[in-house]
C-alpha cells in the first residue's frame, strides 16, 4: 500500500520553468577570510570575483560565473538554492507558478550576484528560498588549463541535498516544477523516507531527505576519479585539517556514487563526489531501496555517523531572517536505521538469498 497522507501542495494550473540544472549555491558564513581560505587554498576553487563582504568561486569546467557564493553574515546559513532555465521566458514561468502557490515572489532583473541578470527568488511551499535565472556572464573554462589542475580538483556542481519534514509532499512538488525521481528510499508500507530527483541527466540535482527542516543537508561538488577524493583527504591529513572530513571515504548503495562529507568552518556540509551514471532516458527505471538495507547509504557497510542525520544548515527567507524548523511527525530513517544497538544492519536476513560461506555464519550465530 502507498502511504498517500501527506498534505499535497496544489498543483498550479500555468507552467512550471523548464529547469536546467542546479547552479549555484549562496552560503553565509561569519569569517569570510576563514572561508576563503578553506574553499580556495583547501578545496582548490577558483576565484571569478570578490569584494570585502562576498566571495565568487566556481570549478573547473564551469563556464557560467560562478557555483558558489560566500556571504559575510552573523549567522551561517544558506540565502538561496540557485536553478539556471532554459529560456528568459521561464523567469515569467517561475513567476507565475510561485504566484499561484501563494508563495513571496521577488524579481531583479538586475540579478541578485554579480554575473547573474534578471533572477526570481522566491519561499517555495516547503520554505526553501530558490532562485530561478537564465542571463549569465561567461567566464574561461578551466577544463584545459591543465597547469592550474590539483590532484583533488574539484570539476562542477553536482546537486542539492535538502532536509524536510514531509518527504512525499515534497516530491510531489518537485515532480510539479519537472523534476524525476531516480532513486528512492521507501519501507514495507511504501513510506518514501528520501527520494532522488534530477533535471540534467544524472541521479540527481537535488534530494529530499526526511528530517526536521527546511534545512540544507549538503551541497556536493564532483570530481573526475576517485583518487581525486582520496588526494582531498591525504591534504586534509597533511595541513592538519582531518578534522573537518565527517563521514567517509566510502561508495554509496544510492547513486553507486564514490563519496567523502566534510564540513567548513561554519559546519556547512560538503559532498565530494563522484561516478553516478546517466539516467537521460525517458524510460529510466527508479531504483527504490528498502530502508532496512544500511548498503544504500555505504556500499561498503561502514556507519553512519549521528551528526549526519542529525546536523544540518539553516535556510534564510527573502529578508534574511532564519527560517524555524518543524519537526518530523512520522517514523524517523535514523531511528529506523540507527536502532538502539548504534549503528547495525536492520535488514531483514533472508538466508536462502545468502552466499554460502554466509549461511553458515549465520546459523552459527544464532546457535550461538
Amino acid at each position: 500500500m502507498t502511504d498517500t497522507s501527506f498534505q499535497r501542495v496544489p498543483t498550479p494550473s500555468v507552467p512550471a520553468p523548464d529547469i536546467l540544472r542546479c547552479a549555484y549555491m549562496e552560503l553565509i558564513v561569519t569569517d569570510l577570510k576563514r572561508s576563503r581560505d578553506f574553499y580556495v587554498d583547501v578545496l582548490d576553487l577558483t576565484v571569478t570575483a570578490e569584494d570585502e563582504d562576498a566571495i565568487y568561486l566556481r570549478s573547473m569546467e564551469e563556464f557560467i560565473h560562478h557555483n558558489l557564493v560566500l556571504r559575510r553574515g552573523e549567522q551561517a546559513a544558506v540565502a538561496a538554492f540557485s536553478y539556471r532555465v532554459r529560456a528568459p521566458e521561464d523567469l515569467d514561468k517561475a513567476e507565475a507558478f510561485y504566484t499561484e502557490l501563494g508563495c513571496e515572489v521577488i524579481r531583479r532583473r538586475e540579478g541578485f550576484t554579480r554575473g547573474i541578470g534578471d533572477s526570481v527568488r522566491v519561499q517555495d511551499p516547503l520554505g526553501f528560498p530558490y532562485e530561478f535565472f537564465h542571463e549569465v556572464e561567461h567566464v574561461e573554462r578551466l577544463a584545459w588549463r591543465y597547469d592550474l589542475y590539483t590532484p583533488g580538483a574539484l570539476v562542477r556542481l553536482d546537486h542539492f541535498n535538502q532536509v524536510t519534514p514531509d518527504v512525499p509532499k515534497a516530491v510531489a512538488y518537485m515532480e510539479d516544477l519537472g523534476f524525476r525521481v531516480t532513486e528512492d528510499i521507501q519501507d514495507e508500507h511504501g513510506t518514501t523516507y528520501a527520494a532522488w530527483m534530477r533535471r540534467k541527466p544524472t541521479v540527481h540535482d537535488t534530494a529530499m531527505t526526511g528530517g526536521a527542516g527546511p534545512r540544507m543537508h549538503h551541497v556536493a561538488f564532483a570530481t573526475h576519479e576517485k583518487h581525486n577524493v582520496l588526494a582531498i583527504c591525504d591534504k586534509l591529513g597533511a595541513l592538519r585539517l582531518s578534522d573537518h572530513i565527517e563521514r567517509g571515504p566510502g561508495r554509496h548503495g544510492v547513486s553507486n556514487a564514490f563519496y567523502l562529507y566534510i564540513r567548513d568552518p561554519d559546519g556547512h556540509r560538503i559532498e565530494i563526489y563522484t561516478q553516478d551514471y546517466y539516467t537521460g532516458d525517458p524510460d529510466n527505471p527508479v531504483v527504490t531501496w528498502d530502508v532496512h538495507d544500511n548498503q544504500r547509504r555505504d556500499w561498503w557497510g561502514n556507519p553512519v555517523v549521528p551528526s549526519w542525520y542529525t546536523e544540518a544548515s539553516t535556510v534564510l527567507d527573502l529578508h534574511g531572517r532564519p527560517v524555524p524548523a518543524t519537526e518530523r511527525t512520522d517514523a524517523s530513517e535514523m531511528d529506523v536505521t540507527i536502532g538502539a544497538d548504534g549503528f547495525s544492519y536492520t535488514r531483514k536476513e533472508d538466508e536462502e538469498s545468502m552466499p554460502s560461506w554466509k549461511q553458515g555464519e549465520y546459523k552459527l550465530g544464532h546457535q550461538l
